[in-house]
């Protein structure tokens, strides 16, 4: 019973047009709330049990404040949109401790070094998170029509909470997004000549224009060097580089480059707010080409502007 109420919980997701990676989590964590329970039926359960595992996990588990979160997103949707059973508000769960950390940001000089260590395509991807301020997944899902040289734009689609938005692209990435373009539809015309493969479509799109899969518009600006199996549909298709090839090479970039920081794909996007305000930006702007739904959450970027803690300067100077 366990494995059919996952399995329809799946179609809803998919059915909702949630994220492979959302629905993996979402999935995992309602799987781990039935076994702590000792694999009873989540019918037979409501607010005390799901109170007692939230509860589990921030005190034996200790788990961060964002994964309890998380795992409690996953249960109501289970009980709201799979079993349509609306749980009455958790009040008695003991919540993680939420702790507010300043992210790690890299000078110009830093991000530079990074960089020119990075190998093709990855050093493009990189010069993508740190000049537009990109998440890793919004930079990968990038396709050649969501590119203007024109207007100097990046368009990301369906970014975090599913939303739109444009953003910048730096002069300095032009050439070598042209290059790395022209790779793409290199890559996409073998592709297309030899029937096979083509890149994965959102939606209903593939069944509406079955042909589009082989259009220059729909390619990803990073394929992946082979093809595989696309784990909802099945079917073979090209898909973009993969999120952890561009973290490996992140990570051996710093270590190669002597940096002691803790650096990520994530530090470039740190890195591109906390610059665009030490150099003058709006904070508003800067809140729209990151695409935060709250100013309060670029204002965290305003303690660790190069001008001392909270702008003050030391004595000793």
């Amino acid at each position: 019973m366990g494995e059919k109420l996952l399995d329809r919980m799946r179609r809803v997701l998919r059915t909702r047009h949630y994220s492979l990676r959302t629905e993996q989590a979402y999935v995992d964590w309602v799987r781990r709330f039935i076994v702590f329970h000792g694999k009873r039926h989540p019918q037979q359960m409501g607010k005390r049990e799901v109170e007692a595992f939230l509860s589990y996990l921030a005190v034996e588990r200790q788990v961060a404040a964002a994964t309890q979160n998380q795992a409690l997103n996953g249960i109501l949707f289970l009980y709201k949109h799979v079993l349509e059973v609306d749980l009455p508000w958790l009040d008695n769960v003991v919540r993680a401790a939420e702790k507010r950390r300043i992210p790690v940001v890299l000078s110009r000089a830093e991000v530079r070094q990074v960089l020119s260590v990075l190998p093709p395509p990855h050093d493009v991807i990189g010069g993508l998170l740190y000049g537009s301020g990109l998440r890793i997944s919004e930079a990968l899902r990038l396709r050649v029509k969501d590119v203007d040289f024109d207007r100097r734009e990046l368009i990301v689609r369906d970014g975090k909470g599913g939303k739109d938005r444009v953003t910048v692209l730096a002069d300095s990435l032009q050439a070598p997004l042209r290059i790395q373009l022209e790779r793409a539809l290199a890559v996409a015309d073998i592709d297309r000549r030899q029937q096979r493969g083509g890149v994965l479509l959102p939606h209903a799109l593939a069944r509406k224009y079955p042909r589009a899969r082989f259009e220059p518009a729909w390619q990803w600006l990073f394929p992946a060097a082979g093809l595989s199996r696309d784990p909802r549909s099945g079917q073979i298709r090209r898909h973009h580089v993969m999120h952890q090839a561009v973290q490996r090479a992140v990570r051996l970039a710093a270590t190669r480059s002597g940096l002691t920081k803790p650096v990520t794909c994530h530090v470039f996007r740190h890195s591109f707010a906390t610059h665009l305000l030490e150099s003058g930006a709006d904070i508003r702007t800067v809140q729209q080409l990151m695409g935060h739904a709250d100013v309060r959450t670029t204002m965290i970027y305003t303690h660790v502007i190069q001008r001392g803690a909270m702008g003050a300067r030391s004595p000793m100077d």
